[in-house]
Formats: structure tokens, C-alpha cells, sequence
């Protein structure tokens, strides 16, 4: 049996989107900046395209949506195009300590260009207080970017707090809802945001297409120079096969969304709940019920996370040892480290996460394979330390 549990950092293509996709990659080729039939019938599906994915965001004006090429450009447009416009009057950015790469390495870019960062802490739990983040805000701050749910532990930040706490200093609020949205409602009134990154191929849609909320009024300068495209935000021929894509992952997601929460919650609550039934030395990483449906980071104690995860993938399973952008590094998790987990029980942490395909039977399997494997590796290690220790 192959079991995928991975799809935190990717999903499957769904039949249907790339059914949808499929004319536009083939017959109805047209540039959608051309006047031409051909051009006029790949801007009506782009526009099409951007009406869906801003009416699932809550927002009944498509021209705040901005396509790009994934999260990470959505994020990095974010952070770098408000601070570019708003360099004059303030130089002074707030982030939490666990945000995505995406986040984090847009805002050392910043820093190294003179701009000031502030990180806010988490609790134990992946918790942000927000009073921390109205302590934080200065008459300077000219962004702040607060996750809405954490790609890791799958917690949950209190964005629409964070929202009103930033509209009474008048401070725009950017939020990564990449893992989010598909999985819970995501609505920018709501959580009274300014920017919002997402990203197609987290709920089944195209790798390589992604989206940037901007509400109206929000000062932001491009980071892409050439044409005129996007309203002026974001040059580049437009990809239209991706952002038919993405409006159709985005509406078979809110035809879903209801009951596939539950059934993700009830299957990742029976894998939490066997492994840590058949196993001594497991322990959930993050808050037990301010998460994500269908994704949990657990720490098996004794061994390496990166071993386990190898060993699991040997018997047709996929797991993650921390956020696939940083598979391969030696680096520990720096999500799991900013909450302050010992270094060992970060070491020893895999991330699960479940997708619309999940099975009860492959939760199962997993609950067979997972615990002799951990118990095979237990052996081996506490072997290695016996032989260490003697020979000293």
C-alpha cells in the first residue's frame, strides 16, 4: 500500500482542474493581453478565474486579486511592495518567529536593505498573544505579517484579533493563509486583513500559481517590471491554464470544505490517538485544538526524525520531517524551536498531513507499520549508546 501524508507540502491534481485546465494548455492558447479572438478568450478565463477565487476569499471586487506564480512570490510581493511604497513615513516590520520561509527570508532581505524587523514569540503551544503584537506596533511600523495557520504544527493564529488591533493603529495586516485556505473558511472581512497570500497546489489545484489579495487603498509597489498586466502589480504574460486551475481547485474546495473538515479531524485524531496508544515517548507538537483539521507534527522520542521518515517511505509511506522547502537542510525546525521544544524532541519530529484522498484503511496501515518501526530504531540507537558508552 502507498499512503500519502504529505499534502502540507503539496497536493494531488485533482481530475477535474486539470480537465478544466487542459484547453488552455492546448487550443485556446491565446495571450490574454492580445485584442485578438484568441487573446479576449484567455482574458475572459483569467477574469473568470479571479472573479471565483476572490468571491471564496469574501471579497466582491475581483480586482483585489493579483495572480502570481505560487506563495512564496504572493508573500514576498506582500512584504517587499509595501515596504518599497511605504519606505518614506516608516521603516519598521512585525512578524511572528514562525512564519514561512517565504515570510522570513523577504523580511532579512528587507532588514539588509535597512528596514527594521521585529519577531514576535510563541508560547510552548505555537500560541501568539496578541497583546505582543500591540505592545510591538510603533508609530514606524509599516507592515505587520502574522501566518493564519502554521505549515508545521497546523496552529492557528488569532488573524482577525491581530486585524482589529491593526486597524485602530492603521497598520496593514498580511497574512500567509497558503495552508488555510481549502481547509477552513478563509474571508478577508472577517479576518480584516490588507494582503492575503495563497497558493493553488495546497488544495489540489497547479503547482506554480498563486494569488495576493491587495483591498483597495493598500500602497504597494510591483516587484516585476515589464508590462502592464494585473493592474499594474504584476508584470508578465499571464498564466492562464494555472489560474483556470486554481478557480476550479477553489470551487470544488468550497463544495467540500464542511464535511472534509470533519472527516480529516476525526482520521487525524485516530492516528494521534493510535500511535500514541502504542507507543511510549510520542507528543503532539502544538495546541490540541487551535489547528488545522488535517495536519499534526508528534515527536517520537529516541530517534531521528529524518530516519523515521526514510524507514516510513521504504514501506510506501510519505511523511515530512518539517516544511518540504526545507527537506535535505540539517537545520532544526524552526518553527518547532521558536516554541522553545527541547532540541531532542525537535530532532525527533514528523509531520503528518492528511488530504481529501486520505482513507481510513491507510490510517490504519500507518498505525501497523509506524510503531515497530519506531521501536526497531529504539533498539538500534539505545544499542549504539551502550557500545559508546562502554568504549569511553
Amino acid at each position: 500500500m502507498r499512503v500519502y501524508l504529505d499534502h502540507n507540502a503539496t497536493t494531488p491534481l485533482h481530475p477535474e482542474v486539470l480537465a478544466a485546465m487542459l484547453p488552455y494548455l492546448t487550443h485556446r492558447f491565446g495571450n490574454a493581453s492580445s485584442l485578438h479572438a484568441w487573446g479576449q478568450e484567455a482574458r475572459s478565463a483569467v477574469e473568470r478565474a479571479r472573479t471565483t477565487v476572490a468571491r471564496a476569499l469574501g471579497s466582491g471586487d475581483k480586482d483585489t486579486l493579483v495572480f502570481t506564480a505560487g506563495g512564496t512570490e504572493a508573500d514576498n510581493l506582500a512584504l517587499q511592495g509595501v515596504a518599497a511604497a511605504a519606505q518614506a513615513r516608516g521603516r519598521h516590520l512585525i512578524l511572528s518567529a514562525v512564519e514561512h520561509h517565504a515570510v522570513l527570508h523577504a523580511a532579512a532581505h528587507l532588514a539588509r536593505r535597512g528596514f527594521e524587523v521585529t519577531h514576535l514569540l510563541v508560547d510552548g503551544q505555537g500560541l501568539l498573544d496578541p497583546d505582543e503584537l500591540r505592545r510591538a506596533i510603533r508609530p514606524d511600523t509599516i507592515l505587520v505579517s502574522l501566518m493564519h495557520g502554521n505549515n508545521e504544527t497546523g496552529v492557528l493564529f488569532p488573524v482577525a484579533e491581530a486585524g482589529r488591533i491593526c486597524r485602530e493603529r492603521g497598520v496593514p495586516l498580511h497574512t500567509d493563509a497558503v495552508q488555510s485556505f481549502g481547509k477552513l473558511p478563509v474571508d478577508v472581512e472577517a479576518l480584516g486583513v490588507s494582503l492575503l497570500s495563497l497558493s493553488a497546489h495546497k488544495l489540489g489545484g497547479p503547482k506554480g500559481v498563486g494569488a495576493l489579495f491587495v483591498r483597495r487603498g493598500t500602497d504597494m509597489q510591483p516587484l516585476l517590471h515589464g508590462g502592464a498586466q494585473e493592474r499594474s502589480r504584476r508584470a508578465g504574460t499571464e498564466n492562464v491554464a494555472g489560474a483556470v486551475g486554481f478557480a476550479r481547485a477553489t470551487e470544488l474546495m468550497l463544495q467540500e470544505q464542511a464535511g472534509a473538515a470533519r472527516r480529516l479531524r476525526d482520521l487525524r485524531d485516530r492516528l494521534e490517538g493510535g500511535l500514541m496508544a502504542a507507543l511510549a515517548g510520542v507528543l503532539r507538537n502544538g495546541h490540541p485544538g487551535q489547528r488545522l483539521p488535517h495536519a499534526t507534527s508528534l515527536a517520537f522520542a529516541g530517534v531521528e526524525a529524518d530516519s523515521l521518515v526514510l524507514a516510513l517511505d521504504l514501506e510506501g509511506i510519505a511523511a515530512s520531517s518539517g516544511a518540504a522547502c526545507s527537506s535535505g537542510s540539517v537545520e532544526l525546525s524552526h518553527v518547532l524551536t521558536a516554541m522553545g521544544l527541547p532540541q531532542e524532541r525537535v530532532a525527533g519530529s514528523v509531520r503528518f498531513s492528511l488530504g481529501r484522498d486520505t482513507t481510513p484503511d491507510e490510517i490504519e496501515y500507518v498505525l501497523a507499520m509506524l510503531p515497530p518501526i519506531v521501536e526497531r530504531m529504539r533498539r538500534v540507537n539505545a544499542g549504539r549508546s551502550a557500545a559508546a558508552g562502554a568504549s569511553a
